[in-house]
C-alpha cells in the first residue's frame, strides 16, 4: 500500500530485525512475494492477516495474497502512507490516518532545533548528568521497562510486550540502543532506540521527577541523535504525534526539528467479496488521503 510520498527506508514493522525478533517468540510473520511482512492471527476462528507501515502495490495485492495462502483471511491494513488505491481495491476504511514525527539525521541537527528545545539541552547540560549508553540488558526486570509497563497499566495504552522488546534485543545485537541519565550513581531517565537497516526508532522514553526537573530526557534525545547520525542512520522515526491527546510529548518530539508525516490510516478487506463495498470507502474519502502535514513544531 505505497504511495511515493513516503521515505525509502523501510520502517520498523516491515524489517528485517523485526521480523527476527518476531521469530524469536515462536511467531513468526508470513512474506508476500514483494517482501512485505504479514501477521497471521485467528480471531474467532477466522483468519486474520495484517500488514503493518506496508508498501505493497495494491494493484498486486490479490496476486500476492493468494501466492500466499492468504486469500480468504481478512486482511487489515495500516499503509505507511496514504493510499487512495485502496479504495478502489474494495477495502474499507476503519481508522483514520496517524500523523508520526520523522527526523533527517543527514543535515545540521543543532540547527534544525526549536530555540526553546535548544534552551532544554542547554539547562540540561548544567545539571552535572552523566550518560551511559549501549545494549539493553537482557533483564525484564529492568527500571526502564518495569516503569514503562506501569506507565501503560495507569494511562490505558499499549506498547510492545516487554519479552518483544527483549527479543529484538536477543535477535539483533546492538540494535537496542539504551541511553540513560544518571544523578550521581541513580538512574533519573532513559531512552531506548531500535535500529533497523539505515533507520532508527524511537522506543521507549521514561523520566522520574528527578529526570524532568533537569531536562535529562532532552540530553538523551540529544546524544542519540548525535549517535545514530554518526553510525549512518539517515532517519529517526518518533513516532505517533498527538497534539491534542498529549501536546507536551508533541512539542518533545518536533522540537527535535522532526517533520510531521500522515500515515495511511486502517483498512480492511476480504479478497472474496472484491469491490463488493468499494462505495463505503467513498464516504471517508477526504478523511482518509490527507496531504503532507510536514509541519514544523507548534508554539510551545
Amino acid at each position: 500500500m505505497f504511495e511515493p510520498t513516503a521515505p525509502d527506508a523501510p520502517p520498523l514493522q516491515q524489517s528485517a530485525e523485526f521480523a527476527a525478533a518476531l521469530a524469536l517468540c515462536g511467531q513468526p510473520p508470513a512474506r508476500l512475494d514483494d517482501g512485505a511482512l504479514v501477521l497471521t492471527r485467528r480471531l474467532a476462528a477466522v483468519p486474520v492477516a495484517l500488514l503493518s507501515r506496508a508498501r505493497t502495490d495494491p494493484g498486486a495485492l490479490p496476486d500476492l495474497l493468494a501466492r500466499a495462502g492468504l486469500r480468504r483471511s481478512v486482511i487489515l491494513m495500516n499503509p505507511d502512507a496514504p493510499c487512495p488505491s485502496l479504495e478502489r481495491l474494495g477495502a474499507v476504511p476503519l481508522i483514520t490516518p496517524a500523523h508520526v514525527a520523522e527526523l533527517d539525521l543527514t543535515g545540521d541537527l543543532m540547527a534544525g532545533l526549536h530555540p526553546k528545545w535548544r534552551n532544554r539541552l542547554r539547562h540540561a547540560r548544567r545539571q552535572g548528568l552523566h550518560v551511559s549508553h549501549g545494549d539493553l540488558p537482557h533483564d525484564p526486570a529492568h527500571w526502564l521497562l518495569t516503569a514503562e509497563a506501569a506507565q501503560q497499566r495507569a494511562r490505558g495504552y499499549r506498547n510492545w510486550p516487554t519479552a518483544l522488546t527483549l527479543a529484538y534485543a536477543g535477535a539483533n545485537p546492538g540494535a537496542t540502543q539504551l541511553f540513560t541519565a544518571h544523578q550521581g550513581n541513580t538512574p533519573i531517565a532513559s531512552l531506548l532506540i531500535l535500529r533497523h537497516g539505515t533507520a532508527a526508532s524511537y522506543h521507549i522514553g521514561h523520566s522520574t521527577p528527578a529526570g524532568r526537573a533537569t531536562s535529562a530526557q532532552t540530553l538523551l534525545m540529544w546524544q542519540a541523535m548525535a549517535w545514530l547520525a554518526l553510525q549512518g542512520v539517515t532517519r529517526l522515526d518518533l513516532g505517533p504525534v498527538e497534539t491534542e491527546g498529549n501536546p507536551g510529548l508533541a512539542r518533545f518530539k518536533l522540537g527535535t526539528g522532526a517533520r510531521l508525516r500522515p500515515l495511511g490510516g486502517t483498512w480492511a478487506w476480504w479478497p472474496p467479496l472484491g469491490q463488493t463495498l468499494r462505495p463505503l470507502a467513498r464516504l471517508d474519502r477526504s478523511a482518509m488521503h490527507p496531504g503532507w502535514t510536514d509541519s514544523p513544531a507548534p508554539d510551545y
